[in-house]
């Protein structure tokens, strides 16, 4: 099963499909200068230019495998108990949102309208900072008079995004298609 960026497991998923391309990228890297090497019996040939261009695809995996190293994906279980409480919400796991300064671990935000409230265990985060990064991106894509909260506390995020479904269940407003905007912004900005 296929996972992609914003569910549950995502980041877990992400490392091991780079780590197996970037096995498999120095597999080949490797083949076509041994190959080379053998058949002219000089590394100056046509397979040692090719896997030098082949490098390039294979620095861009170990970069972003090296980007996504020091985060992890939430547990399971955590991911059930907060998806059982957000069935009306447009919900995303597992983001590392990124701006000029930082990357910025966010195991889950939830949507509604505009309102944004998200959750961060990582205690390194600077919610404030992610929070008026995401308001700001989302203002230059011309989606303003949003609020946006990330929690530290697991408890408080729980219970505002219960709210946020409370609420979202009686009035189910038509937003999904704000939501989506919202949401595939916000993925834009993460690893």
């Amino acid at each position: 099963m296929k996972i992609h960026k914003g569910e549950a497991g995502y980041l877990k998923k992400r490392k091991v499909q780079l780590m197996i391309e970037l096995i498999l990228e120095a597999s080949l890297i490797g083949g076509l200068l041994i190959a080379g090497y053998l058949l002219n019996h000089t590394r100056l040939n046509i397979f040692t230019l090719v896997a030098i261009l082949a490098c390039l695809p294979a620095c861009r995996a170990l970069v972003n495998l090296i980007m996504l190293l020091p985060h992890h994906s939430m547990d399971e279980a955590t991911e059930l108990e907060i998806s059982g409480v957000t069935e009306y919400l447009t919900m995303l796991y597992d983001l590392v949102i990124t701006s000029e300064r930082k990357a910025m671990p966010v195991d889950a935000i939830a949507i509604s309208g505009k309102t944004i409230c998200g959750y961060a265990r990582n205690k390194k985060v600077d919610t404030n900072y992610c929070a008026r990064h995401i308001k700001s991106i989302l203002a230059q894509n011309k989606i303003e008079k949003v609020t946006v909260k990330i929690f530290h506390d697991y408890v408080a995020f729980l219970s505002r995004a219960e709210g946020m479904n409370n609420i979202a269940a009686v009035e189910r407003a038509d937003q999904q298609r704000l939501e989506d905007d919202i949401k595939q912004i916000i993925m834009d900005i993460s690893l």
